[in-house]
């Protein structure tokens, strides 16, 4: 499972590096000759590849009670096609997660690192909400469970982003997160 999920991040990576290697060299020499039509559009230009823009923003995290939890800046990277999270906690920890949708397979994906976890989610609109579900690996132990996140646009600007961890390979369910995106005006 470790080994499927760091081969899968460094595909993934190396994907992104490549294409922007490529981008780089598009540019490079006045005397390139012209980009192909499928390099100069937007590839990402599709409405599914945008199904998950209403989380892209700065945002303060509060739990269900409102207590504080943390800070969160979504930011859409990649000519828009890739969301990534940059989230710290109020004890100062710290994660990154990396959102995208993937036409092959008609999914989302995301994938997570930090606090101690690896995560990697797949999944797509369900009413609405984003609904994504996976392995939660606990970094430095054998623990292994499976993790639900859906993230609701609220009437009020605000997203829900509600997680739930199952033990028993979803049989049951139990609350993991339950966090309250606020948007932070723009300086």
């Amino acid at each position: 499972m470790k080994s499927l999920f760091v081969r899968s991040a460094v595909l993934l990576a190396a994907s992104l590096l490549c294409v922007a290697a490529r981008a780089g060299d598009a540019g490079s020499s006045a005397t390139s000759p012209p980009a192909p039509a499928a390099q100069t559009r937007n590839p990402c230009a599709a409405a599914e590849y945008h199904q998950f823009d209403f989380w892209a923003g700065r945002w303060e995290v509060a739990d269900g009670e409102g207590k504080p939890a943390g800070q969160s800046r979504v930011t859409l990277e990649e000519r828009d096609c890739v969301l990534i999270e940059r989230w710290t906690s109020v004890a100062g920890n710290t994660g990154t997660s990396m959102n995208f949708y993937d036409p092959l397979a008609r999914t989302w994906t995301q994938q997570w690192v930090g606090l101690g976890l690896l995560l990697r989610m797949t999944g797509g609109l369900r009413d609405g909400s984003m609904v994504l579900e996976g392995p939660l690996q606990y970094m430095g132990t054998t623990r292994v469970t499976r993790l639900r996140g859906t993230w609701t646009a609220l009437p009020d600007g605000r997203v829900r982003q509600h997680f739930q961890e199952s033990a028993d390979d979803g049989k049951t369910w139990q609350e993991w997160f339950d966090g309250y995106y606020r948007r932070v005006a723009q300086p």
